[in-house]
C-alpha cells in the first residue's frame, strides 16, 4: 500500500479520519478525492471535446421545438474511469409556446409599476411584451435515473435539477415549468425505515421561491456557457425565500 494512503502513525485510515482528510488536505484531496469523469465532465467535454451543455444552450435558440434536446452522462469508455457509474445519466427538455394571457401574468410579475402601467395604456400587448423582453416560451425538464436511493439521494436529485431548469430557462429567457423524474430501482434501505416513517408522519411546509440575481441579467443574448460564467463573475447570487423545514432526520448512507 502506498504511504499516502496511510495513516501518519503507519496505519489504513478509518473512514471518519479519511473524510475528515479529504474535507481539509487539498494535496490529499487532488490525490484521492477525484470522482474521474463524472457528470460534469461528460456534460461540459465529452470525450474531452463535446460541450453538451453550450449545444443544448444553442439549439433551444435556434430550434425550441427539437425533439433532440437532450444531454447524456453515461459514457460507456469513460464508464471505468469513474468512481461509481453515473445514477442520473441523461436529461432532456422540450419547450411549449406561452399564450398572451400566460405573458401578461408573467410581466404583471415582473415588470415595474410604471412600466406595467405603460403596458395597459398601449393596449398593444403582444408588442409590448416582446418591447420588454417578456419570455414567449415554457421549458420543462426530464431526467432518467437507473438508481436511487430515495430517502437521501432523491431530496438532492430534485433540487439539483430544479435549480438546473432554472439557470437553463433565464438563459434562453423562458419561463420553468414541469419538472419530470423517470426512475428506476427506487429502493429504501433497512436502516433508513424508522427516518422515512417519521418523513412520512410530518406536514410539508409551503414551498419556497428561488430568487436568481446577477450583475448581468441578459444572459439569453450570449451563446456559450462560458461566456454566460465570465459575464456573470461574483456577481450571481441564489437566494431561497420564505423557506420553512422540519429537523433534520439523521440517515445513514448505504453501499
Amino acid at each position: 500500500m502506498n504511504k499516502e494512503h496511510l495513516h501518519p502513525d503507519g496505519r489504513p485510515y478509518t473512514k471518519e479520519e479519511f473524510v475528515e482528510k479529504i474535507k481539509t488536505d487539498k494535496k490529499f484531496t487532488n490525490r484521492f478525492g477525484n470522482l474521474g469523469k463524472i457528470y460534469g465532465h461528460q456534460w461540459r467535454k465529452w470525450n474531452d471535446k463535446i460541450d453538451q451543455i453550450t449545444n443544448l444552450i444553442n439549439d433551444l435558440k435556434t430550434n425550441p421545438d427539437s425533439r433532440r434536446l437532450m444531454v447524456s452522462a453515461w459514457n460507456p469508455s469513460d464508464l471505468d474511469s469513474m468512481v461509481l457509474p453515473p445514477c442520473h445519466y441523461g436529461f432532456q427538455v422540450y419547450t411549449r409556446e406561452l399564450s398572451l394571457l400566460e405573458r401578461r401574468e408573467i410581466a404583471k410579475d415582473k415588470l415595474e409599476q410604471m412600466e406595467w402601467a405603460d403596458v395597459i395604456k398601449l393596449a398593444h400587448y403582444k408588442e409590448t411584451y416582446d418591447k420588454y423582453n417578456i419570455p414567449t416560451r415554457a421549458i420543462s425538464l426530464m431526467w432518467n435515473q437507473r438508481s436511487v436511493d430515495t430517502p437521501l439521494g432523491l431530496p438532492f436529485n430534485i433540487a439539483s435539477y430544479g435549480l438546473l431548469l432554472e439557470i437553463i430557462a433565464k438563459a434562453v429567457n423562458m419561463v420553468p415549468d414541469e419538472l419530470i423524474g423517470n426512475l428506476g430501482d427506487c429502493h429504501i434501505y433497512k436502516n433508513q425505515v424508522d427516518g422515512v416513517m417519521e418523513q412520512l408522519n410530518r406536514e410539508p411546509y409551503p414551498l419556497p421561491k428561488l430568487e436568481i440575481n446577477s450583475g448581468n441579467e441578459n444572459w439569453h443574448l450570449l451563446d456559450d456557457v462560458n461566456d454566460i460564467i465570465n459575464s456573470l463573475d461574483c456577481d450571481l447570487t441564489f437566494k431561497i425565500k420564505d423557506y420553512e423545514s422540519h429537523p433534520t432526520i439523521k440517515m445513514p448512507l448505504s453501499n
